[in-house]
């Protein structure tokens, strides 16, 4: 069961690796007003967005700070934090977002949530909530080249690419995900969703793995005597 977990994360994270990791970046930018805010650093809130990414490792700065040319000159080596608000009178409710220079959301946390009634304190309690997810993320900054090798790695690693069935799998919805049929019909595996549409876990019998999206093809990868097995299905949903 350990190694599915560790399996799962792994292609769940070279998944993301494909496009862009957020371990790919090291720099975060963060606004010095966020939209529901009545002026800049109000309740300190900003200042406390980025001792916080600080203290898991990124380098960050205010959008109103003057940076490294590095920065100032490439507009896609970096990422760019936002912290929305959706509370109410009685609640605050807070969630921060990392997005990339194509405005799409790279991470989102969970939402914190404060009922204190004092606005500072409320703002601050939440926004600490949201930024537990962060643990989760395990960030490390690696430069994409390094990057680039260590999956470049991972692939030689697999050491078996098999067809699993040479006949296309009809996927049938069940709670929280599939089972893939053959003609019989006969029930070959179960999937269930993760938060990527190009991954699930998967089931085959006592085998636990997942089964990841590569090139618009399927495939199914699991350990075996600590090898990793990836075997070729064709899968039409």
């Amino acid at each position: 069961m350990k190694k599915f977990v560790i399996l799962l994360f792994l292609f769940i994270g070279s998944l993301s690796f494909a496009q862009a990791s957020i371990n790919n970046y090291e720099y975060v930018i963060i606004p010095a007003k966020f939209a529901f805010q009545n002026k800049n650093d109000q309740y300190r809130l900003n200042t406390l967005t980025k001792f916080l990414f600080e203290k898991y490792g990124f380098k960050t700065f205010l959008d109103t700070d003057v940076m490294p040319a590095e920065l100032v000159e490439q507009n896609c080596n970096k990422l760019y934090a936002n912290v929305e608000s959706n509370g109410n009178f009685l609640t605050t409710k807070l969630t921060i977002s990392l997005k990339d220079c194509r405005n799409k959301i790279l991470y989102l946390s969970d939402e914190g949530v404060s009922k204190e009634k004092d606005w500072a304190k409320s703002y601050n309690e939440a926004l600490r909530a949201a930024a537990k997810s962060f643990d989760k993320l395990q960030y490390r900054y690696v430069p994409a080249i390094q990057q680039k090798e260590v999956t470049t790695k991972q692939e030689t690693a697999v050491v078996a690419s098999q067809n699993l069935n040479s006949e296309t799998l009809f996927a049938q919805p069940i709670t929280n995900g599939f089972q893939l049929i053959d003609t019989t019909p006969k029930v070959i595996m179960k999937i269930f969703k993760t938060s990527n549409s190009n991954t699930f876990t998967a089931i085959k019998g006592t085998i636990q793995g997942v089964l990841v999206a590569k090139d618009n093809e399927w495939f199914f990868e699991y350990y075996e005597n600590d090898k990793l097995i990836s075997e070729k299905i064709a899968v039409k949903f």
